[in-house]
């Protein structure tokens, strides 16, 4: 009998580890990409630059197959990269909140988010209308919108809530120095 359950919960366990083991491999991100999220987590404008870098390898996929012959499985592949994108800005966008909802002084790193979210644009905007993926993309356009509409309201409202309290700037300043 104590066998039997050990056999029966050795089967559950292996289950279960498989069934999260393709959890992870179903998400938007690398498990190397996570990790390089986690450590960079304390230090807003590094984790910015992450997230700018991951979006960016997303971006070049995505033209990459807008460049290359259709293929079958195209609609299908163009869907994942678009949904990923979707799903990663998405992500990005709850960061930014934080940090303007915590006075983060992410100000330098700012304008060139604005850059990088007008070509985004263009690049979510150059795949051809398909039924296979139309969703996904306004999905990662509408978040992209979202994205350059907060990084605009986090402009001003970041540096006029430094100017008005210059010792939050020096101290997150100090913080980014003990990292």
């Amino acid at each position: 009998m104590a066998n039997r359950w050990f056999l029966l919960g050795l089967a559950l366990l292996l289950f279960a580890g498989r069934t999260m083991h393709a959890q992870d491999e179903d998400g938007p991100l690398s498990q190397a990409e996570v990790e390089q999220l986690r450590d960079s987590a304390p230090l807003p404008t590094v984790r910015m630059k992450v997230f700018e870098s991951i979006l960016n390898s997303r971006e070049k996929d995505i033209a990459e197959l807008v460049a290359k012959p259709h293929r079958p499985g195209y609609a299908e592949d163009m869907h994942d990269a678009l949904d990923q994108f979707g799903q990663i800005l998405n992500e990005f966008n709850d960061n930014l909140d934080e940090y303007e909802k915590n006075h983060r002084d992410v100000r330098k790193e700012l304008p060139k988010l604005l850059r990088e979210s007008e070509r985004w644009a263009t690049v979510l905007r150059s795949p051809a209308e398909n039924d296979g993926y139309s969703i996904v993309k306004k999905i990662a356009l509408d978040n992209l919108k979202d994205t350059h509409d907060l990084v605009v309201e986090m402009e001003g409202e970041l540096e006029a809530y430094f100017k008005a309290h210059p010792e939050a700037a020096k101290a997150e300043k100090e913080r980014a120095e003990h990292f």
